[in-house]
């Protein structure tokens, strides 16, 4: 079993808030993500989208491009259409030798809307849900028959945000339709990670750690915030700064013996939170939980 260690550029240059980190340059982002101890990171706003562009920057700092988001619209039309839309998307990926392909469905997503409310979501009849799942089948089967792992992400303000949605999900895809597993996503939709990893291991085919800060998700909640108001707001942080007890999580991996990548993440203002800052501490903690976990590094 193996770890690998990656960072979210979100920390530096936020895709949702381009304003956040929008005068950070490439430079700047993957010199801290070396420097930091990070084997890879995700792809972002601040990368050229050209193999032949981003494979010598990435070489030069001798980092993996570990996968990146993929903005999915299965709600609108079927999988022979989005997998025709993900083509160059998947092309880059397979192109830079990356080993998971990242997908969240956005047709009706209400994350980005800064007029929406956290505490409300866009939810699936039963029907769509069958709809949903024959398609999302049919889209992770041609990634995974790519070589790359599908995984979907879970994420506030989606259809699948609460436990009893990630159960439904669950329910309408088969086995091969894989997981990201984001620690922070789970906190504020209700899911406990641990059990995840213990009832659906064969799903988990990607990690995302990231921390909230409980006190803060509750005001903006009650208050009928956004999601990006919390994000501005400091509801998320990194590992070892928040109100996550990540050390049970990092015994559940290596109880399973999880095998791939853990990315540390954290929505944060980086002209508030530095991101190199906060991306080492987030590194430091679990890695020292994992080696207390007895996780193979």
């Amino acid at each position: 079993m193996t770890i690998r260690w990656g960072a979210s550029p979100i920390a530096w240059a936020n895709d949702d808030l381009p304003e956040l980190g929008g005068d950070t340059t490439l430079d700047a982002l993957l010199t801290d993500v070396k420097e930091i101890g990070f084997d890879g990171v995700e792809l972002g706003n601040k990368f050229p989208r050209d193999p032949a562009t981003l494979k010598p920057v990435m070489a030069g700092y001798g980092l993996d491009i570990v996968g990146g988001w993929y903005s999915s619209n299965l709600l609108v039309r079927d999988a022979d259409a989005e997998m025709e839309a993900m083509a160059d998307h998947l092309a880059l990926l397979e192109a830079m030798g990356s080993s998971v392909f990242i997908l969240a469905e956005t047709s009706n997503a209400v994350h980005g809307d800064r007029s929406s409310r956290l505490d409300t979501h866009p939810q699936l009849a039963d029907d769509d849900w069958l709809r949903f799942g024959r398609r999302l089948d049919a889209v992770a089967a041609h990634v995974n028959q790519r070589g790359l792992r599908f995984a979907y992400h879970h994420h506030c303000g989606t259809v699948v945000e609460t436990d009893a949605e990630l159960r439904r999900f669950f329910d309408v895809t088969g086995d091969h339709v894989g997981l990201v597993l984001d620690t922070g996503h789970a906190f504020c939709g209700g899911i406990d990670p641990v059990t995840v990893v213990h009832e659906r291991l064969e799903r988990v085919n990607h990690v995302h750690c990231k921390d909230v800060r409980a006190a803060r998700h509750r005001a903006f909640l009650a208050g009928g915030a956004s999601f990006l108001d919390g994000v501005i707001g400091g509801m998320f942080t990194t590992p070892g700064d928040g109100d996550y007890d990540f050390a049970p999580f990092m015994r559940a991996l290596a109880g399973v013996d999880y095998t791939g990548w853990i990315v540390i993440e954290a929505e944060q203002d980086p002209a508030i939170a530095n991101p190199r800052t906060y991306q080492q501490l987030g590194l430091d903690t679990l890695k020292r939980l994992a080696r207390d976990a007895e996780l193979v590094l």
